[in-house]
């Protein structure tokens, strides 16, 4: 499979970068500079120096790709809500329906408001909003896309260890769940390549 891969460099995206190279894909990436980049280049990885919020850029790292996978994070930037409308953008042009993004579990319904998202209720114990927010601008742009997104979305996200077994959830964080490693997180997103369970759907994980 040929993917187009943003965020490469962060800490979820160089694990699915790593498990969709391991697995024998062509993965493309739009990075900004190799000095981030792990692994470096290797036989399948197509490293393309530019940036998300430039449209001819993104055209480019998607142009040929089967599939699209985003851990674009917020970084206290609005790099994601920006970005996400050229992705989209790029990916109708070149007639590619399938992107898998990696989200937070703010965006998940609450349990005790279900008509608000986590991070507008008291269901979340995050004071500052604003990381949500992207992701909320995010999700609200893939659900009126009509692609086929899926939305992985972590609760708290320490680096840890790859375990190989979490629980999920359609659209609500599973209950109690408190944690999951960054290796888990990754490994999950690479799998929804080949699933279409959960096509147009945010999927709480967590241990």
């Amino acid at each position: 499979m040929k993917l187009s891969l943003f965020g490469a460099t962060g800490r979820v995206g160089s694990h699915i970068l790593a498990n969709a190279l391991q697995n024998g894909h062509e993965v493309t990436a739009l990075i900004r500079s190799l000095d981030n980049l792990s692994p470096a280049p290797v036989d399948g990885l197509h490293v393309s120096i530019g940036n998300v919020l430039q449209e001819a850029d993104v055209a480019l790292a998607i142009h040929g790709a089967d599939a699209v996978i985003s851990a674009l994070g917020t970084d206290k930037s609005t790099t994601l809500s920006e970005g996400m409308p050229l992705i989209i953008k790029a990916m109708k042009q070149e007639g590619i329906s399938r992107i898998i993004t990696v989200g937070t579990a703010g965006i998940l319904q609450s349990r005790v408001s279900p008509e608000l998202l986590r991070y507008q209720s008291s269901e979340s114990r995050q004071k500052l909003t604003r990381a949500a927010e992207e992701h909320h601008k995010a999700y609200t742009l893939l659900e009126q896309s009509g692609l086929d997104w899926t939305i992985v979305c972590p609760t708290y996200l320490p680096d840890g260890i790859y375990t190989g077994t979490y629980r999920i959830e359609a659209n609500h964080l599973p209950v109690d769940g408190a944690q999951i490693s960054v290796p888990d997180t990754a490994e999950f997103t690479y799998k929804q390549l080949f699933s279409m369970e959960h096509v147009r759907t945010r999927v709480g994980i967590a241990y």
